[in-house]
């Protein structure tokens, strides 16, 4: 039995609160930290409950006091306004001057002698004004001495439980909050090939188009030297024909590796310049960050330990069998000199922050081990903040789960291949409605240079106009592999591939990407809306909504105040002209029932007076097969 005297206020159910503590929750600049709990104790005495926050770096604990909401259940909030990390915890105790309080008014209304309870509490405020200071001990100490029934109220038993004894108060564990920039929760992402654009300086001229479209983050693949041993030609073939580019991913040649940029893009003052210019037009650029190399890498011969040794003297390349990679070697990260391994790749990524980059696209991040990320990650964060990290890690759910509580700020998600509206609404509703919210940030693509989902391939451009909305509204980021989402290019490599036919990834491409059928403008006018409605900048209040056709799927956002409420419809199929009724919790999305209400499409700018929470939608392939209204 410990010497301590028992804890009486027992403190469960904390949210939010990650594996014990474990891990932190995520917000971004700006947002608040709502702390709910479950908060009890024997008896009927009276509780004082608080939320105690700090800056990680301050030494100073902030208090906000909770509000009982009922059934034991304890709620408060606190902003976040700076960068990094944020400690908070909660702290309840017994109060006693308020029990004693609450106890008087009964008394007092049972028309009881309350003398001796009189003296009670002004022993009480005598001990308070003990604990307190300034001019606070001066008001407890004079209502010590003249307490009277009717110096008792509100105001008194409020100052009271300010210096209420806490030696016995009940501490929760210390928990964090990691605050990111804003783009970690709201961006819309062009991945492009600069090297089909030509030199980094050709690329500059492409910076206004991008962002005109309404996009804030251009997103390279790998642009350093790329290695020629194994090269792999047009189409993934194994053997490369004289004048072809390669794989971007096979990185390392005599003219550099990781810290280098091909020289057929330039120098690197010319990518710091190509920064430069992005910035000003409001994107960043996000660079690809594959820990890989080909076979002419320095890294192979410099640090062979580095990479794992066959027998017949060889270096292990890539295999994903039946699939073989000769023109890359991964890296050993079962080393024995992991160390120094570790240290490199950290460094290779403090080398392009130097110049400029914040946003790092992380390829296959769940093949190396869990605590390297967590390190580094953690490691560059401490100086550098304002880091965002994208995990691309298709792989199993706890796996893609765990590295976004690693520190990963954003991941790719399964979205490609969820379809049907029951696929789509279950997914959502477990990425925002669940704890996974809490720390897994969905960046929804509808195609990569790896992936032309048979929806595509199949659909034709209704089809790329469905699956773009549905990603840039159901995902607060969102990102497109640009060139060929903007011609609707949609033929497979084979029959059953998501590979493209003559992939991007192994040929310089040339485009005409003023082609008057082009997608840029319905992609261009998607994003401004993104831009001008605060409810699709977070994933905080998505809500499905009920219509009697499963070909058509209906949500909604909103903000807080309810005062930007947008209505998505999308006709899941991309053949036929699809209609039913669709049933809105009207009063959740503050419509007043009482009276007509006007809806605009923000696309076409057509109206549609609706009545009541239930209305008819229709929508035609042929024209445009979504709606995004808002209500007039």
């Amino acid at each position: 039995m410990s010497e301590r005297p028992p804890e009486r206020v027992v403190i469960r159910g904390v949210k939010p609160e990650l594996e014990c503590g474990r891990f932190p929750v995520k917000r971004v600049l700006g947002e608040t930290v709502a702390v709910e709990a479950d908060i009890f104790s024997y008896g009927h005495d009276a509780l004082e409950c608080v939320v105690r926050y700090r800056y990680e770096d301050d030494e100073l604990w902030t208090e906000i006091s909770m509000e009982a909401l009922g059934n034991d259940h304890w709620r408060a909030q606190f902003p976040v306004d700076k960068l990094g990390q944020y400690i908070y915890t909660i702290t309840a105790w017994i109060d006693p001057f308020r029990t004693w309080y609450q106890d008087l008014l009964t008394r007092i209304r049972a028309d009881q002698d309350v003398t001796v309870d009189l003296q009670i509490g002004a022993e009480m405020l005598k001990a308070a004004s003990e604990r307190a200071m300034g001019a606070d001990a001066r008001k407890l100490q004079h209502a010590a001495r003249h307490l009277r029934i009717e110096d008792v109220d509100d105001r008194l038993a409020a100052l009271a439980s300010r210096y209420a004894e806490r030696s016995r108060a009940s501490h929760y564990r210390e928990l964090r909050v990691t605050v990111d920039p804003i783009r970690a929760r709201f961006s819309t992402w062009y991945e492009m090939f600069p090297r089909s654009c030509g030199t980094f300086k050709d690329c500059e001229r492409i910076i206004p188009e991008v962002a005109e479209m309404g996009f804030d983050v251009l997103y390279f693949p790998p642009i350093h030297p790329i290695g020629r041993t194994h090269r792999k030609g047009k189409n993934n073939s194994r053997e490369a024909e004289p004048g072809e580019p390669g794989s971007p991913w096979a990185i390392g040649s005599k003219e550099g590796g990781h810290k280098a940029v091909h020289p057929e893009l330039g120098t690197l003052d010319d990518f710091r310049r190509f920064v430069a210019a992005a910035k000003s037009l409001g994107l960043e650029v996000a660079l690809d960050l594959a820990y890989q190399c080909s076979p002419d890498h320095s890294y192979v011969r410099e640090h062979p330990e580095w990479f794992r040794w066959r027998p017949d003297g060889t270096v292990q390349y890539a295999e994903n069998p039946p699939k073989k990679y000769e023109d890359i070697y991964p890296f050993e990260f079962e080393t024995p000199h992991w160390r120094s391994l570790w240290e490199e790749l950290k460094n290779i990524v403090e080398f392009w922050i130097d110049q400029g980059v914040r946003i790092f696209r992380v390829d296959n991040p769940h093949t190396k081990p869990f605590d390297f990320w967590e390190w580094m990650i953690r490691d560059l964060k401490k100086k550098h903040p304002d880091l965002i990290f994208l995990s691309e890690a298709f792989t199993r759910p706890n796996i893609m789960y765990h590295l976004a509580k690693l520190g990963f700020n954003q991941s790719y998600t399964y979205f490609t291949w969820r379809n049907t509206k029951h696929e789509l609404t279950e997914y959502f509703t477990e990425l925002t409605r669940t704890e996974v919210a809490e720390f897994f940030r969905p960046n929804l693509w509808p195609n990569t240079p790896d992936i032309l989902h048979e929806s595509l391939q199949r659909g034709g451009r209704p089809a790329f106009m469905a699956r773009l909305v549905l990603a840039a509204t159901l995902g607060a980021n969102y990102g497109v592999y640009g060139p060929a989402y903007e011609l609707c290019e949609n033929v497979p490599r084979e029959a059953g591939s998501e590979e493209y036919l003559n992939s991007e990834k192994y040929e310089i491409k040339q485009r005409n990407l003023d082609d008057p059928s082009s997608l840029r403008p319905f992609i261009s006018r998607v994003n401004a809306i993104r831009r001008e409605n605060p409810a699709l900048q977070s994933n905080a209040h998505l809500q499905f909504h009920a219509i009697n056709n499963d070909q058509i799927i209906c949500y909604s956002k909103r903000t807080a105040d309810k005062r930007n409420v947008i209505v998505t419809f999308v006709n899941l199929d991309s053949l036929w002209t699809q209609s039913g009724y669709v049933e809105l919790p009207v009063e959740d999305l503050g419509i007043d029932v009482r009276h007509p209400y006007r809806m605009v499409d923000l696309l076409t700018g057509v109206r549609f007076m609706w009545q009541g929470s239930r209305n008819y939608v229709e929508l035609r392939p042929s024209e445009v097969p979504v709606h995004i209204l808002r209500k007039e």
